[in-house]
């Protein structure tokens, strides 16, 4: 313990000795005989009282105890005014005082308790200011733990208004002998605050060349037909995480399940409402503090956040951004600039849910049958599912399917367990089913793990007796058994290495088993280099080896070469590439191919083929097009394509690129060339009609969409620059900025004298009588934003004089016209 008290100053004494004991002494003489002498002790109790008086502790009496208020910091934390005594010398409070303040005080303690016999505690008392400082080891505190969590969880309100979209999809080739394909594949998706509602379709035409290719054989004619595939309303609630489906669906579905569809009726979690929201356990990294620190962590030496926190424990909760195996190093500063080093070793994986975390869905419905050849063709019997994932623990998650159906009825429950801090992911599952009568088991297990440098991952499934699920009634039964094994290692001088192993099993099938290699290396920015070993363990015809080549060139163009061997042929491929970006431009590749035909015996002759192609497109605003030829030997083919959307919304008709996302239409109020701009970058101008279209947005997101009014004319008035959007999934929402044209002028008013009115003289709008009224300028001159064509103005001078003035309104060009100087005419009181 270390106790501190602070002196007003070193020259106190002296001065209280060489002015106030001369006049103390007189006193003193006054009240003794003349032939006494003072003694030395009266002088020293003099000083005594004055060294109390210092301490404001003043008293005849030192064994009296004395009671203060001082203003307390502990650990450099404020607590406010704290009441104590002082008694011989020392600073005493009670139990209670303590245990506010924060100390852990034993139970049988006797009051009052001396500050000074807590060990290790620094007490530094001011007398003059009375403060008290005080530094605890943490030991004999009980601090709440601060909790730091640096995911945010927003939730921002997203809207839908009415509208329609037409996604697109068209696809046409022709052959030599002029036999031609057509197909498109459409969407028509309808949405509004009800939900969404979409349809698709695949159209197909044919037409066949006549002999000799003609084309133009009446006998020849176009063959077509359009399949409906799917069509479905949807509707989300994001505050309960919970969408609901009719129509056609898909069934959820787990690692080791399957997914059947169905025509009917899905409710279940979904995530991708709060795009914000953290479901996979956050990582928690523990400290402590003595006195106020700044926090910073790092994860594989990247920064990860950085923060404060104050005196006690502390547990920060984040999402850093890494995959598998990982370590962190939290470091701690505190107010004096002392470092404290912690190190963790950590796990990552998107398998497991927080604990608490539900995810569930359940369907029912009758099951699809044909899907693509037929529009409507649903089984007779009616099929139910379910299935759910529940966070357990932060290294546990489990999980659980059902299935059933007429004369069949199917189970399983499973589990993902996190080994420690750094020992991979684990899993396993079980399930059983009774199908007329058979019943039968399947298993499936799994375990990963990974980090900067090493993968290595093995995984099995298999079925025992007659294993069925929903979907073998009217499709294929689950594999017999099937097992991979993967391992691989990258370094930074060698480059990566690969190898695996995979054995699949099908029903009333030989078993097959396929083993590879791979290794790949980057030189630099542009060169990297390739190859790969794929063997057949059961017929080694089927074996290859490959080895490649890329380079990239400058202005998005690349070049790759490829050698591939077979037992039967070799195949030599050059291709060269040029992309555009995302903003849009034109694409083109060229690909050669050159093929050594080894299948044939020594008596034949070699059969070698080439064939390339070259294909052009272009990305634009409204959409992409495509075209291209390809040549095999004597024979070629051409082709082309387009994609795109058309959206009706918010009064207008917008072609665009295709639209699996959320949208906007952004109107200006009629207002034309407006420009737009999406998260602070440029997106388009508005259109005649003041609307544009801004695609795509992030849906359930907060999207900032903004208007540039620097080029725009001085007599409109804005009421916002800015807005966040959150459209809904696969829907529209209407962005509304609202700019009204003014009649705007600058007017400058004088008196009969041609003098300036007063600064500071009111102006009102008798014409406009619901405009406040508003203060004339410097030099006379007063803005006026709300004028009519014709404008009576009256003028109230500090005086108290009234004049008044009236003037037409004439628009000059996009600028602020001047009027004036008008002379205001006196009114007569």
């Amino acid at each position: 313990m270390e106790f501190r008290r602070h002196r007003t100053s070193h020259w106190t004494i002296p001065l209280a000795k060489a002015v106030l004991l001369p006049y103390i002494t007189v006193s003193v003489s006054h009240a003794i005989e003349p032939n006494e002498i003072v003694s030395k002790d009266i002088t020293s109790t003099i000083i005594d009282n004055i060294r109390q008086a210092q301490l404001n502790l003043g008293s005849d009496n030192t064994e009296a105890d004395l009671d203060l208020y001082l203003d307390v910091t502990l650990n450099q934390t404020s607590s406010g005014l704290v009441h104590f005594i002082y008694r011989k010398d020392q600073l005493w409070t009670n139990a209670d005082v303590l245990q506010q303040l924060g100390f852990i005080v034993p139970p049988d303690s006797t009051e009052p308790i001396p500050l000074n016999s807590l060990p290790n505690l620094k007490i530094d008392y001011n007398t003059r200011r009375q403060t008290l400082s005080l530094i605890a080891p943490l030991n004999l505190l009980n601090l709440d733990t601060t909790i730091r969590n640096t995911h945010s969880n927003q939730r921002p309100q997203p809207t839908a208004s009415p509208g329609m979209l037409l996604n697109y999809n068209i696809y046409g080739n022709q052959s030599q002998n002029s036999a031609k394909n057509l197909s498109a594949f459409t969407e028509l998706r309808a949405f509004n605050t009800l939900g969404v509602l979409s349809s698709t379709a695949l159209t197909t035409a044919t037409h066949s060349a006549g002999s000799n290719g003609d084309s133009s054989n009446n006998d020849k004619d176009w063959d077509g037909r359009t399949v409906r595939l799917d069509t479905s309303w949807s509707k989300s609630f994001p505050n309960k995480l919970l969408t609901v489906r009719a129509g056609d669906i898909l069934t959820g579905a787990l690692s080791w399940t399957r997914s059947t569809r169905l025509g009917g009726l899905q409710l279940g979690t979904n995530f991708d409402l709060q795009p914000y929201m953290a479901t996979t356990p956050l990582p928690s990294f523990f400290g402590s503090a003595t006195l106020p620190s700044a926090v910073e962590l790092y994860v594989n030496g990247l920064k990860q956040y950085s923060g404060d926190v104050p005196t006690g424990p502390f547990e920060l909760q984040t999402a850093p951004s890494f995959s598998g195996a990982g370590n962190a190093q939290l470091v701690v500063t505190d107010a004096l600039g002392q470092s404290t080093t912690l190190e963790f070793s950590l796990y990552d994986t998107h398998r497991l849910l927080q604990p608490g975390l539900s995810d569930w869905s359940v369907e029912l419905g009758a099951v699809r049958e044909n899907y693509g050849n037929k529009s409507f063709d649903y089984g007779n019997s009616i099929a139910a599912s379910g299935t759910w994932r529940y966070g357990v623990s932060n290294r546990f998650t489990a999980e659980t399917h059902v299935e059933a159906t007429k004369d069949l009825s199917n189970a399983g429950v499973g589990g993902t367990w996190l080994l420690g801090r750094a020992g991979g992911i684990l899993f396993a599952s079980l399930a059983g089913s009774e199908s007329q009568g058979q019943n039968g088991a399947q298993y499936s297990t799994s375990y990963s793990w990974s980090n900067s440098h090493f993968n290595i991952g093995a995984s099995a499934t298999g079925t025992k007796g007659a294993y069925r699920d929903v979907g073998s009634q009217y499709g294929s039964v689950p594999v017999r058994h099937s097992e991979q094994i993967s391992s691989g290692y990258s370094t930074q001088s060698l480059g990566s290495f690969g190898m695996s192993y995979n054995q699949v099993s099908l029903t009333d099938q030989e078993t097959t088993q396929f083993a590879s290699a791979y290794w790949s290396k980057s030189f630099g920015q542009r060169l990297s280099l390739s190859a790969s070993l794929n063997q057949d363990l059961n017929d080694s015809a089927n074996s290859s080896a490959s080895i490649g080549a890329s380079f990239s060139l400058d202005r998005n163009v690349s070049m790759n070469s490829s050698i591939q061997h077979t037992d039967e042929r070799e195949v030599f491929v050059a291709d060269i590439s040029h992309s555009a970006p995302n903003s849009g431009g034109i694409n083109w590749r060229a690909q050669a191919r050159h093929i050594i035909d080894n299948s044939l015996d020594s008596n034949s002759s070699r059969s070698d083929s080439n064939d390339g192609l070259a294909e052009l497109s272009y990305l634009g605003r409204y959409g992409r097009v495509q075209a291209g030829v390809s040549v095999n030997d004597d024979s070629y083919a051409s082709y082309a394509s387009g994609t795109g959307s058309l959206v009706m919304m918010g009064g207008g008709l917008f072609p665009t690129r295709q639209i699996n996302s959320g949208f906007a239409v952004v109107s200006t109020d009629g207002i034309a060339n407006v420009p737009v701009l999406l998260q602070n970058s440029p997106i388009g101008t508005t259109n005649s009609r003041g609307l544009l279209l801004v695609s795509p947005l992030n849906a359930y997101q907060s999207n900032k969409i903004g208007i540039n009014p620097m080029g725009l004319p001085a007599d409109l008035r804005i009421d916002k620059v800015s807005i966040e959007s959150t459209p809904t999934d696969r829907a529209g929402t209407l962005v509304n900025f609202v700019i009204t044209p003014v009649r705007s002028a600058s007017v400058v008013l004088v008196d009969s004298d041609n003098e300036p009115l007063p600064l500071g003289s009111q102006v009102r709008q008798l014409t406009n009588t619901a405009v406040p009224p508003t203060i004339i300028g410097f030099d006379g001159e007063v803005y006026l934003d709300t004028l009519d064509e014709h404008n009576v103005l009256e003028i109230m001078n500090p005086s108290s004089d009234i004049c008044t003035v009236s003037f037409d309104y004439q628009k000059q060009g996009d600028e602020i016209p001047l009027i004036g100087p008008l002379i205001c005419q006196k009114v007569q009181q």
